[in-house]
Formats: structure tokens, sequence, C-alpha cells
């Protein structure tokens, strides 16, 4: 996993980056190959916002959370990319199924 944090009106500690780092250890075990993420931790005010784009096999997956404290809202994140990935996966998984079902001949 190649992995790319930036951070807009905050600064990013060695320790924010570890735990990004590890909370994405979760998204990446539904890979097998080589993932690009891209992560920006910004303030805005009160509100801190974490966005990530996961690029897996060149299509682009792109959620974003915001909450009170920064480690909330990569918490957050990570939930929202977890059910994006799942959701994609179901996809590809439920396309290649109809697409049998039909050479099989279950559909008239």
């Amino acid at each position: 996993m190649r992995l790319e944090v930036n951070g807009h009106q905050i600064e990013i500690t060695p320790a924010l980056k570890d735990f990004v780092t590890s909370k994405l250890e979760r998204v990446a075990r539904h890979f097998d190959h080589h993932l690009e993420v891209r992560v920006l931790l910004s303030v805005d005010k009160l509100q801190q916002k974490a966005e990530a784009t996961l690029t897996p096999r060149g299509k682009a997956l792109h959620a974003e959370a915001s909450a009170a404290d920064m480690y909330a809202a990569i918490d957050l994140l990570v939930d929202k990319l977890d059910r994006i990935v799942l959701k994609e996966k179901e996809r590809m998984t439920d396309h290649h199924r109809g697409e049998s079902a039909t050479r099989n001949g279950s559909f008239g």
C-alpha cells in the first residue's frame, strides 16, 4: 500500500500518520495487489475533516468525514471507506454472477 498523508492548516505528526496507517490496514486487506491511498486532513474552525481517495485498478474511490476530533474523523472516514470498498466488490461479483446465470440459460 502506498500512502500519502497531507495536511491543510494542520501539522501531520508521526503519531497522526501512524494512526492513519494502522486504520487503513483494515481497508487494504480487501485488496491483494498494489493500492494507492491519498489522505487529506484539514481543520476548518472547530471542525476536523478527513478525506481519502483510493485508486485500486485505476478506479478512484473517494470518501470524507468530519468530526470535532481528528481521530474521530479518521475513524469515521475508515468506516466509510470500508463500506464503499465492500459495496464495490459486491457490485463486481454480482455483475459476474448475473453474467454466468444468463450463460447457463436460467433467464429464458
